[in-house]
């Protein structure tokens, strides 16, 4: 007897796109058959998705939940966690969700996994796993520490090559320290992400800005600029072309350079993948002069729109694999708090809009297959991560994480209409699909506007990164 079947919607699969029904039993997809194959009495309940669109939950790689942010006047904010962004997201029809670890000064990888966990383990609606980030100068024991983490099923490490900001200090890791984890990196198996931009740059612009008395947000641009985002990559890939054997995942690429950077180095065989944010796909370093510009910031800034161009072109070449957010969820009021371009606050609130937002965008006005849409916002994200075909497909044994897009949902997105916090920087942004149903692991969590899930519902998933991953291959 299966649990579920969901007939009549156009499915989009690993193999094609096309009419099929989906088989759920337990936790995992049971089969992808033709319509009809299966007949109504053998499932306890049977979804008629005529007429929309059936896809695997969407997986963002790159979100920030129960993060501490310093505030402008020095005092530490709590962005929102599990509970409150992971019911967002499976409203927005995403169901897996990678979050970071923080491997801090005193404290060993693992020992800070565990105290993350207190953070998420019965608080996340959603599947979620960890990037180990580095949060101070690696301890002497750092190489055997990283291997550890990585065979215990936590792969990836992410590292900056800035403090971002002038008078923050923690962040940053010096190049010697990035080639030895670049060795273990390769040894093991593991995959590192990276926050890649020229701190000397930026950190020159800041005070090139402040001097000339261009302080407001809106200069942003200048200080976290193109050169930047190139210079910084290009290093950082030559670096890993120096260790053979290591892959690379470049978080929020947002400039042309960046994605030219990937292109050279993919053309030589290295194993980088690229990721961009809806953010920078539709918005550009213009939208800071609008009223509240800062909600449409994170780092690196927005950049110019023809630099937002040549992300478009990467994500039709391969050299930009993923569509993510850098969800970092707090109120209107905190968002807007920093008005200076050495305070502002990072981050996005878009985990729910995300799906819907890119749908109109990638589908309907440039002409995107479903297939290449999929791809973008779900299965690429859970290739490069270790979690495919577990998620982001709809084939037997997968699990059946599911989402239904009504492409008949028309409109416009509302912040009062979803459920992340007070504002949206989508606000206005029209909808030409929108989730309907979503599963996780065959239970509907949400249906027809309601939430039907439980904060405990979530599991955390460990990860082995693929071999073909490791090796470059085209995904």
């Amino acid at each position: 007897m299966l649990d579920l079947i969901i007939r009549g919607g156009e499915v989009v699969t690993p193999q094609a796109t096309g009419a099929f029904d989906v088989a759920v039993k337990g936790e995992t997809i049971a089969a992808v058959t033709a319509p009809g194959a299966l007949p109504d009495d053998q499932a306890g309940r049977v979804i008629d998705a005529t007429n929309k669109i059936v896809m695997p939950g969407g997986v963002d790689p790159h979100v920030h939940m129960h993060h501490p942010w310093i505030k402008p006047d020095g005092t530490t904010l709590t962005t929102a966690g599990p509970d409150q962004v992971g019911q967002a997201a499976l409203f927005g029809g995403t169901t897996t969700l990678i979050d970071f670890a923080y491997w801090r000064e005193g404290q060993t990888a693992l020992e800070g996994i565990e105290s993350r966990d207190k953070d998420f383990v019965g608080r996340s609606f959603c599947d979620w796993a960890y990037h180990i980030m580095l949060h101070s100068e690696p301890p002497h024991t750092f190489s055997g520490q990283l291997a550890e983490a990585i065979q215990a099923g936590y792969p990836t490490l992410k590292i900056f090559t800035t403090n971002i900001l002038p008078g923050r200090t923690g962040r940053m890791i010096d190049f010697g320290d990035i080639g030895e984890a670049f060795k273990v990196l390769a040894k093991e198996g593991g995959l590192g992400v990276i926050h890649a931009e020229d701190h000397d740059i930026v950190m020159h612009m800041y005070d090139k800005l402040i001097r000339e008395g261009r302080v407001g947000f809106e200069y942003l641009s200048e200080a976290h600029n193109a050169l930047s985002e190139d210079l910084s990559f290009r290093r950082v890939l030559r670096l890993a072309e120096n260790v053979p054997g290591t892959a690379l995942y470049m978080m929020h690429v947002s400039a042309g350079t960046g994605v030219q950077a990937i292109a050279d180095a993919r053309a030589k065989g290295v194993p980088v993948y690229g990721e961009t944010l809806h953010q920078y796909m539709l918005y550009s370093d213009e939208d800071y002069k609008r009223h509240n510009g800062q909600i449409y910031h994170t780092y690196p800034s927005l950049k110019s729109k023809a630099d937002q161009a040549r992300l478009w072109e990467g994500t039709l070449t391969g050299d930009i694999s993923c569509v993510a957010t850098d969800e970092l969820c707090c109120t209107l009021k905190e968002k807007t708090l920093g008005d200076r371009i050495d305070n502002t606050t990072g981050g996005n609130s878009g985990v729910e809009p995300r799906l819907g937002v890119m749908y109109t965008e990638m589908v309907n006005r440039r002409g995107y297959s479903l297939r290449k849409y999929v791809d973008m916002v779900s299965t690429n994200a859970a290739k490069v991560m270790g979690l495919y075909p577990r998620k982001g497909a709809i084939a037997a044994g997968s699990d059946a994480d599911i989402t239904i897009l009504d492409p008949a949902r028309r409109g416009k997105v509302t912040a009062s209409e979803l459920h992340e916090t007070d504002y949206t920087p989508w606000e206005g942004h029209d909808i030409f699909a929108w989730p309907e149903t979503t599963l996780l692991r065959g239970k509907i969590m949400v249906d027809g506007g309601q939430l039907l899930g439980k904060p405990s519902d979530g599991q955390y998933l460990k990860r082995k990164i693929p071999d073909d991953v490791l090796a470059c291959k085209q995904l």
